[in-house]
């Protein structure tokens, strides 16, 4: 995708209004799909990613004194693999508190795409949690993976 394709798109705070559209988004998406309560309680660290006046993408992203943590973030389907999942990653990046250094999350081994995404910005496997996921079929690795931000390394 163009940069300039992504001027057709904002992000901003997520709202009880927009908690609809996010779960849809969720349960499209997600294998195991967080409930309305999840997203309700985690309106304070969510954000919206909205295009053509609809909400396409969202992210949950946790801080606690320099760390911070992706705890979900989806793309909707139907607007997958046009840059938005890096669109949505560079924001979370770039509007982190400027305390923190460094940024986490966890990943199904399964989800090359995101893996992929997460590598090409920086991110590093840092760890894993055997059998962390359910599956239709049993249980799936969680891969960690962490990167640096900020500029404390000076």
């Amino acid at each position: 995708m163009n940069p300039a394709d992504h001027q057709q798109y904002s992000i901003r705070g997520m709202e009880i209004a927009d908690l609809n559209q996010v779960v849809a988004i969720e349960q499209r998406c997600s294998q195991s799909p967080w409930s309305l309560k999840q997203f309700q309680q985690s309106l304070d660290d969510s954000e919206v990613l909205v295009g053509a006046g609809k909400i396409i993408g969202f992210s949950v992203v946790a801080s606690i004194l320099n760390e911070a943590e992706i705890h979900n973030v989806a793309v909707h389907s139907d607007h997958q693999g046009l840059g938005l999942g890096s669109l949505m990653l560079e924001h979370v990046i770039t509007h982190l508190p400027a305390a923190t250094t460094q940024l986490h999350l966890e990943v199904r081994a399964s989800n090359f795409r995101a893996i992929r995404l997460y590598l090409q910005n920086g991110f590093i496997q840092v760890g894993e949690r055997r059998d962390y996921y359910k599956t239709e079929y049993g249980r799936e690795d969680a891969l960690l993976m962490s990167r640096s931000v900020g500029t404390d390394s000076e």
